[in-house]
C-alpha cells in the first residue's frame, strides 16, 4: 500500500486509512480483469483510488490507433481531470488485473481538497511526482531507442522487494509495445535478447533482474 511522509509527521500518511475515516461520498468498486472502468468520452465525474490491482489508461485516436499512456498500480489515483473544467474523459481506463477501487465523486473530492490541508498536500505531491514521470516518459520516447525504452518500462513497472534482486510483473507484450511505441514482434525480439543476457526470465510472469539497468546505462 502506498503511503506518503510529511515533515513533522512521525508516521507516513496512509491515504486509504484517511479516506475510510472521512464521511465523504465514496464507494468501493470491484472490477474483473479487462473490464472497462470508464471509456473515452464518458462523463468526467469522479476520481479513483486503486486499493488493489493494476489499471491501464489508454487513448484511441480518430484513425483507430490505440496507445497505452500509463499502467497504474496500488496506491495510485486517476481520473483527476474531472476537477478541472473537462466535461468528458479524454482517455479510457480498464482493469489490467482484478481490481478494487475507491470512487470519490467530484463534489466530495473538491470539498476534501478545499477543507483538508493534509490530504490536499499529499494529493498535490502525488500529482507533481506523476507529472514528472510523464515528462521523463516523453523524453524517453523522443530520444531513446525502443530496446532501451522497454528496459526502462520493465524496471519501472516491476514490483521489487527490498531483499530480492528481481521484481515481477504480469503484462502482455502487446501492451508493452503500445507503451514504448513499437510493434509486438519487436518487443518479442528485445525480450529474448534480455533473456539471453540474463536480465529477465519469463513464463507467464516476467521476472526482471535489477541488473537490467545495465541495458539502459550501456546502450
Amino acid at each position: 500500500m502506498s503511503s506518503h511522509s510529511f515533515p513533522g509527521n512521525k508516521r507516513p500518511f496512509d491515504p486509504e486509512r484517511f479516506l475510510s475515516s472521512l464521511k465523504i461520498e465514496s464507494e468501493i468498486l470491484s472490477f474483473r480483469k479487462r473490464q472497462t472502468i470508464f471509456a473515452q468520452g464518458d462523463p468526467s465525474d469522479a476520481v479513483f483510488y486503486i486499493r488493489e490491482g493494476n489499471v491501464r489508461l489508454r487513448v484511441v485516436a480518430e484513425n483507430g490507433k490505440e496507445v497505452t499512456i500509463a499502467i497504474l498500480g496500488e496506491g495510485a489515483y486517476f481520473g483527476e481531470a474531472c476537477l478541472t473544467m473537462q466535461p468528458v474523459r479524454i482517455f479510457s481506463a480498464s482493469a489490467l488485473s482484478n481490481c478494487l477501487l475507491v470512487r470519490i465523486a467530484k463534489p466530495a473530492m473538491l470539498v476534501l481538497l478545499r477543507e483538508n490541508s493534509t490530504f490536499s498536500n499529499m494529493f498535490l505531491s502525488y500529482l507533481l511526482q506523476r507529472n514528472l514521470r510523464y515528462e521523463e516518459d516523453l523524453m524517453d520516447q523522443l530520444f531513446n531507442f525502443s530496446e532501451k525504452r522497454l528496459a526502462r518500462i520493465l524496471l519501472l513497472q516491476s514490483d521489487f522487494d527490498h531483499d530480492r534482486e528481481f521484481g515481477t510483473l504480469k503484462i502482455s507484450q502487446e501492451t508493452l509495445a503500445q507503451m514504448i511505441g513499437t510493434t509486438r514482434s519487436r518487443v518479442n525480439v528485445f525480450m529474448k535478447h534480455f533473456k539471453e543476457l540474463g536480465f529477465i526470465e519469463y513464463n507467464g510472469v516476467v521476472h526482471v533482474h535489477r541488473n537490467l539497468a545495465k541495458a539502459i546505462l550501456h546502450h
